[in-house]
C-alpha cells in the first residue's frame, strides 16, 4: 500500500491519465520505497509531453522543457516530471544534444543509468521491472542498464555516482560494472567540478563509505579527481575504515589534518567550494588542534558552538582512533556552560565605560570582556553583574 509522499503526488498521476495519457513514479523515490528507506524527491514519467502538463496543471517551471523536463508544483510540493524520452548522442558528457519523445515506458527506462533505478511504478502499486532491478535489489548489486561503458561514456559522472551508491546503500558492483567503471574512469576529468562535489559530499555522508574508498582505489579514479590528481598519496590516507562525514567542509578538515602539505585553501579553490564550506573546515581543523593541544575542555567545546560537535566528533574520530572520547560527553559539557555566547554576559560594553569615566573608550573594552567571557566560561567567575564589576574593578585595564 503506498504512503505519503506518494498519497499526494498520485494525484499528478490521476489528472494526467484523465487526459488520456501515461504517467508512472520512476527512479531513486521507487528503489528507495522498495528498500524501505525515507523517500527524497518524487519523479514522475508521463507520455504526455512538456506542452501537455503545461496546460494540464496550473503552476508548472519549465526547468529543463527542451529535454522534457518541467517541475510542477501541486499542495505545495514540487515534483520532477518527464516526458518518456531516448537520449541522443551526449557530446558534453552531461546531457544529450538531443532527445527523442516516445510513447513507451519501456524505451524510456532503457536509457537509464542503473537497473535498481530503472523502475517505474502505477498509482496502484504495480512495479514495472524491465532489467531485473528487483532481482539487484535483493542481492544488493549495483549494475548498468545495458552496455556500462557506454552509460558511463554518456555522463562519467555515473561513475561516482556508482560509488556513491555503494556508501549510501552499502552495495556492492557488479564484476562486469566494476570493469567497465574502470575502463571508463579516465573520463572522470571532463566532468565539472560542481558536479563532483555534490556527488562527493554524499558519498563521504554515506554508512558504509569505506566499501566505496575500496573501490575508488581499485578503479584508480583518484587519478582524474581534483587534488588527488596532484598528490597521488592522498588516496593512501582514506582508511577502509571509514565512517561517515557529513558534508565536505568536514571532508576537507580531516584530509588537510592528514596531509597538511595541502592546504584548505588549496582544497576549496579546487573543489570550488562556497566560503562557508572553508569557514567551516577552518573552524574544525583549528578546534582539532587545540584539543590536541589541552584536551576537551569547557573553552573549547564553548568556541565550537553547539552545531560543530558533532562534526568535530566525526573528524576527530577519524583522525585519530585512538581518541577516547564520546559525542555524550561533548554535549554535557555543552549543556552545562554557564553562557554560550557572549551576549549572554550580566554586564554591557557601556556598564564597563561607567566604571572608568575618565578613561578614553578604546580596545581595553573589548579585551575585558574576552576576559570575562573566559574567566565566566572555564568556571572561575559566576554570571552575575554585582560579581563582574567587582572583578573588573580588581582587574582595571592596563593603563596607556
Amino acid at each position: 500500500m503506498l504512503t505519503e509522499p506518494f498519497l499526494t503526488a498520485t494525484n499528478i498521476l490521476t489528472k494526467i491519465e484523465s487526459y488520456g495519457y501515461q504517467a508512472y513514479f520512476v527512479g531513486g523515490c521507487v528503489r528507495d520505497y522498495l528498500l524501505g528507506r525515507p523517500i527524497g524527491d518524487v519523479d514522475i514519467a508521463t507520455s504526455a509531453k512538456p506542452e501537455m502538463i503545461q496546460q494540464i496543471f496550473n503552476k508548472v517551471i519549465p526547468v529543463g522543457i527542451e529535454h522534457g523536463t518541467v517541475v510542477v508544483r501541486y499542495e505545495q510540493e514540487s515534483y520532477e516530471v518527464t516526458t518518456f524520452r531516448i537520449d541522443g548522442i551526449y557530446s558534453d558528457n552531461r546531457r544529450p544534444d538531443e532527445v527523442e519523445f516516445v510513447n513507451k515506458i519501456d524505451e524510456d527506462l532503457a536509457r537509464r543509468d542503473f537497473t535498481i533505478n530503472a523502475l517505474a511504478m502505477s498509482k496502484n502499486g504495480h512495479i514495472i521491472d524491465l532489467f531485473e532491478g528487483r532481482r539487484d535489489l535483493k542481492n544488493k548489486v549495483i549494475r548498468t542498464v545495458g552496455n556500462g561503458y557506454e552509460r558511463f561514456s554518456e555522463d562519467p559522472l555515473r561513475i561516482i555516482r556508482a560509488l556513491r551508491f555503494t556508501s549510501q546503500l552499502g552495495f556492492t558492483l557488479a564484476p562486469e560494472t566494476l570493469v567497465d567503471m574502470k575502463e571508463a574512469s579516465h573520463l572522470v576529468n571532463t566532468l565539472a567540478v560542481e558536479r563532483l562535489t555534490n556527488e562527493f559530499s554524499k558519498l563521504f555522508a554515506g554508512n558504509d563509505i569505506r566499501k566505496a574508498v575500496t573501490y575508488m582505489k581499485e578503479i584508480q579514479v583518484d587519478s582524474y579527481l581534483p587534488v588527488f590528481r596532484s598528490f597521488p598519496s592522498l588516496i593512501k590516507k582514506l582508511p577502509s575504515n571509514m565512517h561517515s562525514l557529513m558534508d565536505f567542509g568536514e571532508v576537507i578538515a580531516y584530509m588537510h589534518i592528514v596531509e597538511p602539505s595541502v592546504s584548505i585553501s588549496v582544497w576549496v579553490k579546487e573543489w570550488k567550494c562556497s566560503n562557508r564550506t572553508k569557514k567551516d573546515a577552518i573552524h574544525l581543523v583549528n578546534s582539532y588542534h587545540v584539543f590536541k593541544k589541552h584536551g576537551i575542555n569547557s573553552m573549547l567545546i564553548y568556541q565550537l558552538k553547539r552545531p560543530y560537535l558533532a562534526p568535530f566528533f566525526r573528524v576527530v574520530t577519524l583522525a585519530d582512533p585512538k581518541v577516547s572520547i564520546s559525542m555524550e560527553k561533548l554535549l554535557t559539557i555543552n549543556e552545562k556552560l554557564p553562557i554560550q555566547s557572549k551576549t549572554e554576559l550580566s554586564i554591557n560594553g557601556q556598564e564597563i565605560i561607567d566604571l572608568f569615566p575618565l578613561r578614553r573608550r578604546g580596545p581595553w573594552i573589548r579585551e575585558i570582556m574576552d576576559s570575562l567571557e573566559k574567566e565566566i566560561v572555564l568556571g572561575n567567575l559566576r554570571n552575575n553583574n554585582k560579581e563582574i564589576k567587582e572583578w573588573i574593578r580588581w582587574n582595571p585595564p592596563e593603563t596607556n
